[in-house]
């Protein structure tokens, strides 16, 4: 049985330069024809033709072929996006959760697919690899095992996390982005991610300040569980 290739978006990852978001006809399905794809580090690049009008996708790095149809729905279209990897610009780029190799039905969902409640298209940010490192948290803060160990009771309350940045991307949804560690771990969770309008940069030790948000939507299908947002990085 064919598989729909479900990849998940790795929201930190692409730059942009003034960037405006667009409808793309949202509540249906796209079959595209591959006729181009260019591979990065971070994206899958993929001139897709539906009918006689070609778009540029773009997905987590994923596999591709020329000449074979796949199938997507929603997206975030992007003008004028320059990617710095590919030192090129392009007038606008469909930005992507997947593609599927199959067709799909009305919800976004692989048709025949044995994962019925797997919808291709929810992004969300992906886990950054752990790093050694350990850090004590300040006289009136948390760890980030205590903040997921009990999310419920932080949930819309200020919270203060000693941790190291090891990920950071500008002006992304009006945002900035930071991924954080401390070296504490709960269940497999111990990457956390902020927003914010304070400058970092990859290896700062900071102390953030925000506010705890659960099941957060900034729409187009990025969600996410748990993340600190607002927060100020000192």
């Amino acid at each position: 049985m064919k598989k729909a290739i479900i990849v998940i978006i790795a929201i930190l990852g692409f730059c942009q330069t003034k960037a405006q978001h667009n409808n793309h006809e949202t509540q249906r399905t796209h079959a595209v024809v591959i006729d181009s794809i260019i591979q990065t580090s971070n994206y899958t690049y993929l001139l897709g033709r539906e009918n006689k009008t070609s778009t540029w996708l773009a997905v987590p790095t994923t596999e591709a072929q020329v000449g074979k149809t796949y199938y997507y729905m929603g997206g975030m279209a992007m003008n004028n996006f320059a990617s710095k990897e590919l030192k090129r610009s392009f007038d606008v780029v469909m930005f992507l959760g997947g593609i599927s190799d199959v067709p799909l039905d009305e919800t976004g969902n692989a048709q025949n697919n044995p994962h019925a409640n797997d919808k291709p298209y929810k992004r969300v940010v992906p886990t950054e690899n752990k790093i050694e490192v350990n850090i004590e948290p300040i006289a009136d803060g948390i760890t980030i095992k205590e903040l997921f160990s009990n999310k419920e009771k932080y949930a819309g309350k200020t919270v203060k996390i000693k941790a190291k940045v090891t990920k950071y991307n500008e002006a992304i949804m009006n945002k900035n982005w930071a991924h954080l560690q401390d070296g504490s771990n709960f269940e497999g969770k111990y990457d956390l991610v902020v927003t914010t309008e304070s400058t970092v940069k990859v290896g700062d030790i900071v102390v953030i300040e925000g506010t705890v948000i659960l099941n957060k939507d900034f729409g187009y299908g990025y969600n996410f569980d748990l993340l600190v947002e607002n927060a100020v990085a000192k």
